[in-house]
């Protein structure tokens, strides 16, 4: 599928959702989730490679990757794929009752931080349900759904509110040449994006959000996922990364999806294209490599409905 195919079907199945939700608010009240838009991991040639997102054992955000995992077919089989356009959507999840609490903690872990607060323990985000990120090279809209991920979507707003990610400098964009995955990483808010600064990728918000929904979904292009340590649990904070390619569906879950992309993906697509920088001292990526070589900065982020 074409990235301006895949943009055209985004779009309608968010015009489709918005209608469902109308529906739903005259009548039961029901709502699909963001996860009936996301399409699946498509298994090639009987197997897939996977990689594994890692991250900087003291940070709470992913900045390197591990060697590939080569699974076999009879693995492969478990992994979720592409349903048939007959394929009932899948079961809306259980209406929560607003507000949600939420167990936000300190990040005690010394890594370097922009503490701008705590979010508010109660999230009352049910009608909040885009992200819009203004950077200087365009805007990137995401659909969130706070049914799924309240206490991340009350995070995210919080740190919106508080205008956090002003200024802040996308650390690492990579190609599945580079590293086996396809994605831009965003939200350290120290990161130089020089490919050398030694703590890009690890900076938080000096707290850290409950894990929700970690196996919800696949990462394939276009999900939006909060970044945490390897092997970490409800250590995700301020960074977040948005999957460029479907094979990323092969990574291991863990992360929190927090929406699906709508708008923008082609001009993150360009951006990589025009290449990025690469450390070979810096084999791990920990260090912040393969940033952007023409400069992605965060203007503004925005919440709404």
């Amino acid at each position: 599928m074409s990235g301006e195919d895949r943009q055209s079907q985004l779009a309608q199945e968010h015009k489709e959702r918005q209608q469902q939700r109308e529906a739903a608010a005259k009548g039961n009240g029901k709502r699909n989730a963001v996860i009936g838009a996301i399409v699946a991991l498509a298994v090639v040639g009987g197997g897939v490679t996977a990689y594994a997102l890692t991250n900087d054992s003291s940070g709470g955000t992913t900045s390197a990757v591990q060697p590939p995992v080569t699974m076999s077919p009879e693995a492969s089989q478990s992994l979720p794929v592409e349903p048939s356009a007959s394929a009932e959507p899948s079961a809306s999840p259980s209406a929560l009752t607003w507000p949600v609490s939420c167990t936000y903690t300190k990040d005690t872990t010394g890594v370097p931080q922009k503490f701008v607060g705590m979010p508010p323990a109660k999230a009352n985000v049910k009608a909040l349900d885009k992200l819009t990120i203004t950077t200087n090279r365009g805007a990137i809209e995401i659909e969130m759904d706070p049914e799924l991920t309240p206490c991340s979507v009350n995070s995210m707003a919080f740190l919106a509110k508080k205008n956090f990610y002003a200024g802040n400098k996308c650390h690492r964009l990579v190609g599945l040449q580079q590293a086996g995955v396809a994605l831009l990483q965003c939200g350290d808010p120290t990161a130089k994006a020089d490919g050398k600064n030694p703590t890009d990728g690890t900076g938080t918000a000096g707290y850290f959000v409950p894990d929700e929904a970690v196996d919800a979904m696949p990462y394939t292009r276009g999900v939006v996922f909060l970044t945490q340590p390897e092997e970490g649990t409800d250590m995700s904070s301020s960074q977040f990364a948005i999957s460029l390619d479907d094979a990323n569906g092969a990574l291991p879950t863990g992360y929190t999806p927090i929406g699906m992309v709508t708008k923008g993906l082609e001009w993150i697509d360009a951006a990589l294209k025009e290449g990025v920088i690469e450390n070979p001292q810096d084999i791990g990526g920990d260090g912040g490599s393969t940033a952007p070589k023409n400069p992605i900065v965060i203007e503004k982020v925005t919440v709404t409905k």
